[in-house]
């Protein structure tokens, strides 16, 4: 394949990632958005792989990388559950720091690039700066793993002085980038390459490590940035347009996304990066005073069967229990029955729902959930006054009242879904644990609230079942 043809090969697959971006705002686009991404990806690997920088003996090299990388996205695609969608996505942006940092380093060892002056400094600047935001990148997501997957606790880990520590490190990280541009030989500018690399990869350790379940989601739209700059960085050591180009639609989207997610939880970015929800001792002990107080009152399934069929009216508020149970095929099976029965329904999804951005809609979706249907919270919380049911299934923190009336509260401002204003509100859960930012909920505690405990799937068959008779 000649120069030309390649770059006109990047060119379509630039504008075919862009078009992706554009559709995945969709629902009723994204499947056209991800084939254009899908598509727009392939013509990049061709256009690599058979461009004029490779050579007939790599070529097999290279298809030999793909065959067993494919061979691993298939099988992950056909094992992992829709539930574990989250893990996934913080373990594959732990492999783009990995290849940012691997690229880095055979960049500097390459001997056959040779760059003097300018280009030089210009050239090793990138090669730091890509290392340095992939290793954070491939610490922080594994620790993210861990976290998202259970192996690592959601409590924030907050180390003594620890703004200090990483404000250390960064000055270490511009000392040794100082040494690395002006060393003398290859060997000292790799020891001074180790370093930074070993206090990058402990700052992606304590920075995620000191966020706090419940801005988990934030946490994954973060990585998502992180590894789209690292690409970014990897296609200028690389001299990759499209590299660039895809990196940088990546990077801004997954700051953009950031953004979004924390304006969700009345947070900003920064505070998040300090420490997440469950962060700060004085705020729990103020909010001491205010613990919930009262009974539950417990409801069983044929009971919310009766309410939910004698309703003109109802509002399904899904959260990461749905998506444990796998509930969601069961959920569209009363979905369609109450709709035949001339019932209202409709779904509420909070921003920060589940473990990743979107996850309640990615869910929703694969039980053919009409998407007319499905709202989002600020198309939906004026409308909660009107509603007869709010059914809550395994959702916590993004419908607790004590967001708008607890100013001690550790998520105070944040917006909730108020499903304490409908005239009943069904919450079902396993118990009476507190969600993922270990918060109470003074809503099970409300006059208007019932409990529906138990295995959502389960609980959720019963109601079928009572429904149909």
């Amino acid at each position: 394949m000649s120069s030309s043809l390649a770059t006109v090969a990047y060119l379509g697959a630039a504008i075919l990632f862009i078009l992706s971006l554009g559709g995945l705002s969709n629902p009723e686009t994204s499947r056209r958005g991800n084939l254009f991404g899908m598509v727009g990806m392939a013509l990049a690997v061709l256009a690599t792989v058979f461009g004029p920088q490779v050579s007939a003996a790599g070529i097999a090299w290279i298809v030999g990388a793909l065959l067993i990388g494919g061979c691993v996205g298939l099988y992950a695609a056909k094992v992992v559950k829709m539930t574990q969608m989250p893990e996934l996505v913080a373990l594959m942006h732990s492999l783009v720091g990995l290849a940012a940092c691997l690229v880095g380093y055979a960049s500097y060892v390459d001997t056959s690039i040779h760059f003097e002056g300018a280009e030089k400094l210009i050239h090793e600047v990138e090669i730091y700066v890509g290392i340095l935001i992939g290793a954070v990148t491939f610490s922080g997501s594994l620790v993210a793993f861990g976290k998202l997957s259970g192996k690592i606790g959601g409590k924030p880990l907050l180390l003594p002085a620890r703004h200090w520590l990483n404000l250390v490190g960064l000055l270490a990280v511009i000392w040794f980038g100082r040494d690395f541009v002006h060393a003398a030989t290859p060997a000292e500018g790799m020891v001074a390459l180790y370093i930074m690399t070993a206090i990058a990869l402990l700052f992606g350790i304590h920075m995620v490590m000191a966020i706090g379940g419940a801005d988990m989601p934030v946490v994954v739209s973060m990585l998502n940035s992180y590894s789209g700059w690292a690409a970014a960085a990897t296609g200028f050591m690389l001299g990759n347009d499209l590299l660039i180009v895809t990196g940088a639609l990546v990077g801004s989207s997954g700051a953009i996304l950031s953004y979004i997610m924390c304006r969700a939880m009345n947070r900003n970015f920064v505070s998040v990066i300090a420490g997440g929800f469950g962060a700060a001792p004085a705020k729990a002990a103020a909010g001491a005073g205010t613990q919930p107080q009262g009974e539950v009152s417990p409801i069983s399934a044929a009971e919310t069967a009766e309410l939910l069929a004698g309703s003109k009216s109802v509002v399904i508020v899904p959260g990461y229990g749905m998506a444990v149970a796998q509930a969601q095929h069961t959920v569209n099976e009363i979905t369609k029955t109450l709709r035949a029965r001339g019932v209202n329904v409709r779904f509420a999804i909070h921003p920060v729902a589940g473990r990743m951005p979107g996850h309640m809609n990615v869910l929703l979706a694969e039980a053919k959930v009409p998407y007319d249907i499905v709202m989002e919270m600020d198309e939906i919380n004026d409308d909660f006054g009107d509603t007869d049911v709010a059914m809550v299934i395994g959702a916590n923190d993004i419908v607790n009242p004590a967001a708008q009336d607890d100013p001690a509260s550790p998520i105070a401002g944040m917006p909730v879904l108020e499903v304490w204003k409908a005239r009943t509100s069904i919450v079902m859960k396993r118990s009476m644990a507190s969600g993922y930012a270990g918060v109470d909920n003074p809503l099970f505690y409300k006059e208007n609230n019932r409990m529906l405990f138990g295995d959502a799937k389960k609980m959720l068959d019963e109601v079928l079942v009572a429904l149909k008779i």
